[in-house]
């Protein structure tokens, strides 16, 4: 992305808002002679179902960026994520912790909820809303440590991943700069993997984000996910 085109989309940030919204119906259950099912095949979709549970887990721990704001949930980047891995033979399972507005002291409240099961692969993507809300860049850097102690702690094995972002420039530079720094130092300090910046190639580009100019669309989010898919495919093993 050129200095220029971040400028633009690190500007329209400021007007930036986080909605999350979600509903469905549970299907009505049949009987398995109603789909012609034996007991063997009932057998091998409850031995698939139970492989499928027991797959390592790569979570997405965001804000509406990972949650796929203003989009079907099989749109968003962690879908898109979950498509390369089983197209290309990997075998994980995706999990999309995002929710919408949140913050790293939100995220740093509900980590301990998501490490409720196990996992291999940890994406941290926070710190948006703070720079909108003017939260002190000290407390963000505490926050996303803390997140990232936390999981190291509960999984010493699990490999971490960083997702950097960038504060709007009307912020001034010594804070834009500030705010760049975390993730990178914070990479360095917590040895994670890091993105340098999650919507490079996508921030401020009309066409690849919905008319808030802040979410990427459907196109959006492929770029998004291959710009995560550089830095999370060398960390995954094909089983």
């Amino acid at each position: 992305m050129t200095i220029t085109m971040r400028n633009i989309f690190l500007a329209l940030l400021v007007t930036g808002f986080f909605v999350l919204n979600g509903c469905g119906d549970a299907p009505q259950e049949a009987s398995a002679a109603e789909h012609g099912m034996t007991e063997d095949t009932i057998d091998e979709e409850v031995t698939s179902s139970s492989e499928k549970k027991d797959r390592p887990r790569i979570v997405f721990f965001g804000n509406s960026l990972t949650a796929g704001y203003g989009l079907d949930e099989q749109y968003s980047f962690p879908s898109q994520i979950q498509h390369k891995i089983d197209s290309l033979g990997y075998n994980y399972e995706v999990v999309n912790a995002g929710l919408s507005g949140e913050t790293t002291a939100g995220g740093r409240n509900r980590i301990d909820w998501v490490m409720e099961q196990p996992m291999e692969v940890f994406v941290l993507e926070l710190g948006g809303n703070d720079v909108l809300r003017g939260f002190e860049l000290t407390a963000t850097r505490e926050n996303l440590a803390a997140i990232l102690d936390a999981v190291r702690n509960k999984y010493p094995e699990v490999k971490l991943v960083l997702a950097g972002m960038e504060a709007p420039p009307n912020m001034g530079e010594a804070y834009t700069q500030e705010f760049r720094e975390i993730y990178q130092e914070l990479a360095v300090e917590k040895k994670t993997a890091l993105i340098p910046f999650l919507l490079a190639d996508v921030g401020g580009i009309k066409e690849l984000n919905l008319p808030d100019r802040i979410h990427p669309n459907k196109d959006g989010q492929v770029i998004v996910a291959n710009n995560v898919w550089q830095v999370l495919a060398p960390l995954l093993e094909k089983r």
